[in-house]
This record gives C-alpha cells, sequence and structure tokens, in this order.
C-alpha cells in the first residue's frame, strides 16, 4: 500500500484534479490520497490558502473562495450539493464566535478539506470507490499552538486500529484536532506533514509525493542551468542540503517517514512516468558519486570574537550560550581556535534592536579584545554519502574557489562525514556553487571516477 501526497499547484485547476485522479487510479497500490488546498494557477494568482486567512480576517472573500472551487466542480460536471456544502460550511464558519488564533485555524484548515472532499467526488463520478476521511476520523491527535500543531504519539495507536475504507482514502492535509476537539494546523506546509504520518501510521511501503517537479538536482535550477537530476538519496543527505536551502520538504515532514524507514519518492504531477527522485534509509545505500548536492544559503550573520587564552577558561561558551537563551536566539554553528570563536546565526530570527542588545551584553558578560558582527554571511552545503571514501576530497572542493579567487572564511565537516560546510562572502555563494558543481559534475565526477 502506498500513500500518495498532491501539492497545491497540483490540486489548483480542472485539470490538475484530472491529472491526479489519473495518477491515483493507474495503480492499485495507490490507497490513500493526501490534498493540499488549490494553489496558484498562474504568477499573479492567490493561494487558497491565503484568502481563507483573508476570510478569517472578516475580509470579504467567501465568494472568491467559492468560486475557485466551482471552476473545479464545473470541469466535471459533479452535483452542485458539493459546492453547496462548501458554501455552507463557510458560513457556518464565518458566523462562528470563535476568536484568535483558534478561528484562524479553523479557517485555514478548510482548504485542504474542501479539496479533499471534492476530489472524493470527483473519483466517485468516475466510477472509482473513494471514501473523504476527516483527521479526526482517523485519530490525528496533535498537542501545542493552534497554528503550530505537534503530533501526539497516541496517533500511531490510532491509526494502527483504523480500518481503511475499501478503494481510495481521500483525507485532508495540513491540520488535525487537540484532545479537546478543537483544529489545529500543522506549520505553513503541513501536508507534507499529514502524509508522512499516514505512511508511518499504516506501514505504508512507499510514500509518494507529487508537486509541480520532476526531481531534486544536483543544484539549485536558478543558479546552476540545467543540473543534474538525482535518482536517488539518503534520508540525512536530504535533511543536509534542506538546511542549506533546497526547498523539497517541509523540515518536519520527513521525520515520521524517517522513523518508519519509509522510501519517499517525489515526482511531478504533470509528467508522473518520469521516475523522480527517490528517498531511503541509509542502510544499504551504495553512493554511486562522491557528491550528491551543492547548495548555498545566504540568509546567516556571524558573531567573531577574539580573546587571549580563551580556550583555558572556563565557561565562557556556557555564558555566551545563556546570553542566546535570554534572546530566544537558537546558534547553526560555532566554530573555535584557541583564542577565537565564530558563532553562526539564522537572519531570520533577528532584527537590528536584538542585534545590538545581544552585542552589548557579549561585550559585559564576555569582555573580548575583539568582537565583530558580520553580516555578509553566506554558508555553502556539499553533501554526498560518498564523501568518506574519498581522502582527497575537500583539496579537490577547494581548489575551483581559490581558481575563482573566492575567500572561504569558515571549514566545518560534521562527524558522519556525508557533509562539508565552507562560510563564504554572499555575493560569492552562487559563484561557490558552480565552481564546485563544475569540479564534479561536468562530466559527472569526472575527477575522481574516472
Amino acid at each position: 500500500m502506498w500513500v500518495v501526497k498532491f501539492g497545491g499547484t497540483s490540486l489548483s485547476t480542472g485539470e490538475q484534479f484530472e491529472r491526479v485522479s489519473q495518477i491515483m487510479q493507474a495503480n492499485p497500490e495507490r490507497q490513500v490520497v493526501v490534498t493540499s488546498a488549490p494553489g496558484k494557477r498562474f504568477k499573479q494568482d492567490i493561494k487558497v490558502t491565503d484568502l481563507l486567512i483573508q476570510a478569517a480576517k472578516n475580509c470579504d472573500v467567501l465568494p472568491d473562495i467559492v468560486a475557485r472551487y466551482q471552476a473545479i466542480a464545473d470541469y466535471f460536471n459533479v452535483d452542485q450539493s458539493i459546492i453547496d456544502w462548501i458554501e455552507n460550511q463557510l458560513d457556518q464558519l464565518y458566523r462562528e464566535t470563535v476568536s484568535g488564533p483558534q478561528r484562524m485555524a479553523n479557517f485555514k484548515a478548510q482548504g485542504e478539506r474542501f479539496s479533499a472532499y471534492l476530489l472524493t467526488a470527483v473519483l466517485k463520478s468516475q466510477g472509482t470507490d473513494a471514501t473523504f476521511v476527516e483527521p479526526a476520523t482517523l485519530g490525528l491527535v496533535v498537542s501545542g499552538e493552534s497554528d503550530d500543531a505537534q503530533i501526539d504519539p497516541v496517533t500511531y495507536h490510532n491509526l494502527a486500529a483504523f480500518q481503511r475504507p475499501r478503494g481510495i482514502m481521500v483525507v485532508p492535509g495540513f491540520y488535525a484536532t487537540t484532545a479537546a476537539g478543537d483544529i489545529a494546523t500543522f506549520s505553513r506546509g503541513g501536508s507534507d506533514i499529514t502524509g508522512a504520518i499516514l505512511a508511518k501510521g499504516f506501514g505504508a511501503e512507499r510514500y509518494e509525493n507529487f508537486t509541480d517537479v520532476d526531481g531534486v538536482y544536483a543544484a539549485d535550477p536558478r543558479v546552476v542551468n540545467q543540473p543534474q537530476p538525482i535518482a536517488t538519496m539518503t534520508y540525512r543527505e536530504l535533511r543536509e542540503l534542506s538546511y542549506g536551502g533546497f526547498g523539497v520538504f517541509h523540515d518536519e515532514a520527513i521525520i515520521p517517514a524517517i522513523e518508519g524507514q519509509i522510501p519517499i519518492n517525489l515526482k511531478n504531477t504533470n509528467a508522473p512516468q518520469l521516475p523522480g527522485t527517490t528517498i531511503m534509509p541509509e542502510a544499504g545505500f551504495e553512493a554511486r558519486h562522491a557528491i550528491t548536492g551543492i547548495v548555498s544559503a545566504d540568509h546567516f550573520s556571524a558573531i567573531y570574537l577574539h580573546r587571549y587564552l580563551l580556550n583555558k577558561e572556563t565557561g565562557l561558551t556556557l555564558k555566551l550560550l545563556e546570553l542566546l537563551y535570554h534572546y530566544h536566539l537558537s546558534y547553526e554553528h560555532m566554530p573555535s581556535g584557541i583564542d577565537d570563536l565564530t558563532l553562526i546565526l539564522d537572519d531570520t530570527q533577528l532584527d537590528t534592536a536584538t542585534k545590538n542588545a545581544l552585542c552589548a551584553d557579549i561585550k559585559r558578560v564576555l569582555q573580548p579584545d575583539v568582537l565583530e558582527w558580520i553580516d555578509d554571511y553566506a554558508i555553502i552545503m556539499v553533501v554526498g554519502e560518498g564523501m568518506a571514501a574519498h581522502t582527497s576530497l575537500i583539496q579537490t572542493i577547494l581548489q575551483p574557489l581559490a581558481a575563482e579567487h573566492i575567500h572561504v572564511s569558515m571549514i566545518n565537516q560534521g562527524a558522519s562525514q556525508i557533509s562539508l560546510m565552507l562560510g563564504t562572502d554572499q555575493k560569492d555563494a552562487a559563484r561557490a556553487v558552480k565552481a564546485i558543481y563544475r569540479t564534479f559534475f561536468i562530466p559527472v565526477n569526472q575527477r575522481l571516477e574516472a
């Protein structure tokens, strides 16, 4: 049995719904489908989830929401009662007295819910046995904030005991219910999380994730022209590349699949005949190449501090971490020397006031000889399960950067030896990715595998 999830672009129009129904009916192993809310139909379009957010704020966009689903229903000539139900649900939500985050969660969840309800009707109209099943019926229980739900372990006991209906079971993604029965949504992109939870809970042989791309590439196509596709990769390779900027999956989305050791197949809804990229457990994986992918991210800052005999002072690092805790900040990396320490932070959690206050506190508490805040910072991630087998790999990676006169301010290799992290100036990040890519992928790994 396979669990299949479709993204928002895959469910944006009647034509896309038709492709989804064909994919689901093409293989009897596809028995559970998870839906997203309809995404953009064209560049200037508005996603249904964003319309629902506006509706929760009392904006008069309910006709626009209904119209999106009406257009899809008209494409298939499904019974008007389907749209009447959607209108009624929206009307009830609009008149609810619930306010604040709970009202927002109630609205945001409806995009996936309406997609699932409509897809069930479409499949039935085509003679396919299909059943719409709410997350609450499945026993998907969450805790945490109403807009940042965390799955409760009892969910997996509930799924193991659930008797799936015959045919295709259609489940809305992105939301579940608390123990008190309230709707709570996962963070944005959470339909991927729902799919992975169901794949683990039902013991699926495969989790297929359909989007609008053919698979994962060895580099960002916006940086490298027509990069090599990746046929197979491991969970931890994906995690390393995602950290560096690969936006393939929501960060939390693969954790249930990893826990269940379930292969993930990323495919294109508009080209389902292509193999896509398979993401699999490390056990039994044989790396074909030294490098699997290269990616860069430039949303980082660095705090550099120098103090003579820094390595001799007990508790200095603890004091620094306590300051981060005080400002509710996490750090990404902390490369250090005997008299130097660099703290790399994600810029998305910082503002100017926090930067200034943090630096003032570091000066007051740690009294460094030199303290410098570096805004111009990018990280390059070079990732591959085959890296550990090549002793001269770091030299091979750095040579093209030297040839391009790209200054590398940090080199950090993890204990797993499947990734190498390089720090550069932001202006050099794209050039660094291109230089490394040319070395290893044009032709593919020629220097290492000749």
